[in-house]
């Protein structure tokens, strides 16, 4: 089973956020990575960009089952129905999320600590500095 880890990160909460992802193998290989800049808004958003964003990666090279790995229990809990979603604008995300899992035949939201999310977290924090090194703010 493939294996995604996700991370979003916002420096001021709200903020200017960023998102991190990578997919490996079952063996622990890496198959993709990616990150993006996603502007203005809270961790919680940026949490659930960075999930749409590794699963849509993921749909695009054809994967079918997965594990999901995140430090953020809000967005795992939330996914597992156990946490409602109250904010109406993480409700949106919330929406499109599932829809994405939801082309999947089987996967697996994964609560982890933030140790062991650290590449996704750098990830995320790279897509920050690299606009600020643009001088974009």
């Amino acid at each position: 089973m493939l294996k995604l880890y996700v991370d979003g990160a916002s420096r001021g909460n709200p903020g200017e956020a960023g998102a991190g992802f990578y997919l490996l193998d079952e063996d622990g290989n890496e198959l993709l990575k990616g990150m993006r800049f996603l502007g203005r808004m809270t961790n919680n958003a940026a949490e659930y960009h960075a999930l749409i964003l590794g699963l849509r990666e993921v749909l695009g090279i054809g994967g079918t089952s997965i594990e999901i790995y995140t430090d953020s229990e809000l967005v795992a809990k939330q996914i597992k129905g156990i946490y409602n979603v109250r904010n109406r604008k993480l409700r949106k995300l919330h929406r499109e999320a599932v829809a994405l899992l939801d082309k999947f035949h089987r996967y697996e939201m994964i609560p982890i600590r933030r140790e062991g999310n650290r590449k996704a977290d750098r990830l995320a924090n790279e897509a920050l500095d690299g606009q600020k090194a643009k001088g974009l703010k």
